[in-house]
């Protein structure tokens, strides 16, 4: 079976072909980063309309890429949340359209499903259950993977998400956008000197408002002594060590023995590195997605897609022209 992918929740324009929901045949994304870098950060309005100009096209270099036409196309798999709501539309719109003139289904599928996929293609023998921990620019989740389309969520975050608080601290900093990757490059300049805070709940949700502040409070408080390379390392230690305590003890408190990363922020090399010695340490498996598959892809949509398309799994529309995006959509429905 093959899936055509799309995926246009934030500021990517991505498509992908996939076969039987693990063999990527192409995978094609269009970034707008040069474009709202000068921002620092996605403007909504300006990434709607590049995904307007740049869809029909990306579609075709995909397709061209894996020497199919859109004859070859079994059905579609398309992010309809969460995500900025214009941008959201423009790939649901086109899926439609699509799925409506050559007469094939159309899969609606979660953004953070696909980040959780985006393991089964660089993993062929990855299988639910599982632990995710998912960590993006929007999202800070601990998923129970139970069955491909079955999700428990044993804990999220309260207030900013991980990737979030990186682009905050990158700007008190006077980093660019992305704020991730260029936090992570100072820091490997510094040494973890600052000693910020971390929260603690009685459950396993994750909160990083506190120690964006401090870290903000910090600079401020030491203007030109800033020493800015150990505040950056300080910070990165800090929320990743968070991340990974939250992680270990959820998964021997559910009996959980394996852990897939997921997310943009998957792509830190501290947190993989961490991940990976927490895991070998208490003898857990570790699954660390392939690096491009860590930001959004329409590749890791369509693997989505596909799980969804094959266990059957229904959704509140009549008709494919009924679909709708939906900005805050809850993982799971």
């Amino acid at each position: 079976m093959i899936c055509l992918g799309i995926e246009s929740s934030c500021d990517e324009t991505a498509v992908a072909i996939i076969k039987d929901g693990r063999k990527v045949l192409a995978n094609v994304v269009s970034t707008q980063i040069p474009i709202h870098k000068k921002f620092g950060g996605v403007v909504p309005e300006i990434a709607s309309r590049k995904h307007l100009t740049n869809i029909a096209f990306v579609v075709k270099e995909a397709l061209d890429n894996a020497g199919l036409t859109f004859k070859d196309i079994d059905y579609i798999g398309v992010t309809y949340g969460p995500g900025l709501i214009g941008a959201l539309l423009v790939g649901v719109a086109y899926a439609k359209s699509l799925a409506y003139a050559l007469d094939i289904p159309i899969v609606p599928t979660h953004h953070i499903e696909g980040h959780i996929a985006a393991n089964y293609l660089t993993y062929e023998e990855l299988k639910p259950p599982f632990m995710a921990l998912v960590v993006s620019g929007g999202h800070s989740h601990l998923i129970h993977v139970k069955d491909y389309v079955d999700f428990d969520i044993l804990g999220k975050t309260r207030d900013d998400a991980v990737g979030e608080a990186f682009d905050k601290v990158a700007r008190v900093l006077g980093l660019p956008y992305p704020g991730g990757p260029e936090v992570s490059k100072l820091a490997r300049e510094g040494e973890f000197t600052y000693d910020l805070p971390k929260t603690k709940f009685e459950n396993y949700d994750f909160s990083f408002s506190g120690i964006k502040t401090a870290v903000i409070n910090i600079a401020h408080k030491e203007g030109e002594k800033l020493r800015r390379a150990d505040l950056a390392c300080s910070f990165e230690q800090t929320v990743t060590d968070e991340l990974i305590e939250n992680c270990m003890a959820a998964m021997k408190e559910y009996n959980i023995t394996k852990v897939a990363l997921a997310g943009g922020v998957s792509a830190n090399l501290v947190l993989r590195e961490k991940l990976q010695k927490a895991c070998k340490e208490r003898k857990y498996e570790c699954f660390l997605p392939d690096l491009k598959y860590c930001t959004d892809n329409a590749a890791m949509i369509a693997s989505a897609a596909h799980y969804n398309f094959v266990c059957g799994k229904k959704y509140d529309i009549k008709d494919k022209l009924d679909l709708n995006a939906i900005a805050n959509l809850k993982i799971g429905e």
